[in-house]
């Protein structure tokens, strides 16, 4: 098999903004907002009030790649990039040449072989990084070019499965999220016409209705324990593993004895858990859709856990959690010196507006079916991962041949430069 150094096949960092750059505005991309494949969010920003590390220029068909810990895996394919798209100079932007298909370059970069060149090849305690000539060194497999594409072909059919779920996860998101609006913000719920409405802390609210914490709902339990010895191993998951309402990073076996020391917190079925670190949006549902995780996971003690005893709670809970309104009041209540955190006093200082049961029950007829549905394409795009990751290295090491295979090959996403 013949292999060509990264050098041979992109252009390293090759745009960078100068004093003539045409926008006033940027969509910035920094490390905290990339995992593995997954592009968490951009941040828009007038360009004169950017970090000063926002320098990289990436158009459609880049790459982009964590210098720093390059263990943590972090990297992206751009397949449509807006012409305003900056990225830190913690990523190395990289460009296909002519000689290479840019999706397969990227697949070489997922492949666990090159992430672990570049993690022994870094240098730095306490931050490891690898500089630009490390990675110009990097070996790939290389093919003809109509075997890359072929190979990239393959992969992207999975890698479309996903995105396609990750957008209906958005509208099931949306539905749920409008749904929770309407009933208990708007207060348009079903008989609202017929109810009275009286003063409370909160403002107004529908008569029987009450203002409490979430630790005092006699329906809720918070989770205090702590995880007890097992047999085997699990999956631990912190909280840098988790963005929005799902994983983007896979968890590190660990077994009892020798698992970190945050890895405390063990799933319910029925329960819901949010990050507590301040400025952070991660929230974890377990139901009978993800029932596997419940036992075969663990997380960081930086995540917070109710369990809903009533489970027509759950939507509910998990929605009310999930609200921007609630992360604004975590911010408000977290505390600390380094990393500010809600702390269980911090979390006794949030109200919350707690509906009569029968609209509990309800609401939960009508939004259960939509959360489940979530958990249903998470889970499939977990499948779909898991299949993808297996496939990449035996087609990119050539062990499985695709050359007479008859496979239609995807358009390139790259500009012409």
């Amino acid at each position: 098999m013949e292999f060509k150094s990264i050098k041979e096949v992109a252009f390293i960092n090759p745009d960078s903004i100068t004093k003539n750059y045409p926008y006033d505005d940027i969509e910035y991309i920094d490390i905290q907002s990339v995992g593995s494949g997954y592009l968490i969010e951009t941040k828009q920003m007038l360009l004169s009030e950017a970090p000063s590390r926002a320098k990289r220029i990436v158009k459609s068909g880049d790459i982009i790649l964590s210098t720093v810990r390059p263990n943590r895996r972090s990297f992206f394919y751009f397949k449509e990039a807006k012409s305003n798209t900056i990225v830190s100079t913690g990523f190395a932007v990289l460009r296909a040449k002519d000689n290479i298909d840019s999706k397969y370059l990227y697949y070489t970069i997922m492949d666990e072989k090159f992430t672990n060149y570049l993690t022994l090849n870094a240098k730095g305690a306490a931050y490891p990084a690898v500089d630009t000539e490390i990675i110009e060194k990097g070996k790939i497999p290389y093919f003809p070019i109509d075997i890359q594409q072929k190979i990239a072909s393959i992969l992207s059919a999975y890698d479309d499965l996903i995105e396609n779920n990750t957008k209906r996860i958005k509208i099931l998101e949306q539905m749920a999220d409008a749904i929770y609006k309407e009933w208990f913000v708007k207060f348009r719920f079903p008989g609202y016409e017929k109810v009275r409405f009286v003063d409370s802390e909160l403002g107004k609210i529908p008569e029987g209705w009450e203002v409490k914490t979430f630790l005092e709902v006699s329906h809720l339990r918070l989770i205090n324990e702590n995880i007890l010895p097992y047999q085997g191993t699990k999956k631990y998951f912190a909280t840098a593993d988790v963005e929005g309402i799902d994983f983007i990073k896979d968890g590190i076996e660990y077994s009892y004895h020798n698992k970190p020391s945050r890895a405390q917190k063990q799933p319910v079925l029925n329960s819901v858990w949010f990050a507590r670190m301040k400025d952070t949006y991660k929230v974890l549902l377990f139901s009978s859709p993800n029932l596997d995780l419940v036992d075969s996971i663990m997380l960081s003690s930086g995540f917070v856990g109710f369990e809903a005893l009533s489970e027509k709670w759950l939507s509910f809970l998990f929605i009310s959690i999930k609200s921007q309104e609630f992360h604004k009041q975590k911010d408000i209540f977290c505390t600390g010196a380094t990393q500010m955190s809600l702390t269980n006093e911090g979390l006794a200082r949030i109200k919350w507006l707690f509906p009569k049961e029968n609209i509990i029950e309800e609401y939960d007829k009508l939004v259960r079916p939509i959360i489940n549905s979530i958990l249903v394409y998470q889970k499939q795009n977990k499948i779909l991962r898991q299949t993808r990751d297996i496939l990449l290295p035996k087609l990119i090491s050539g062990e499985l041949d695709v050359s007479d295979l008859e496979i239609k090959v995807r358009e390139t996403d790259k500009e012409k430069v």
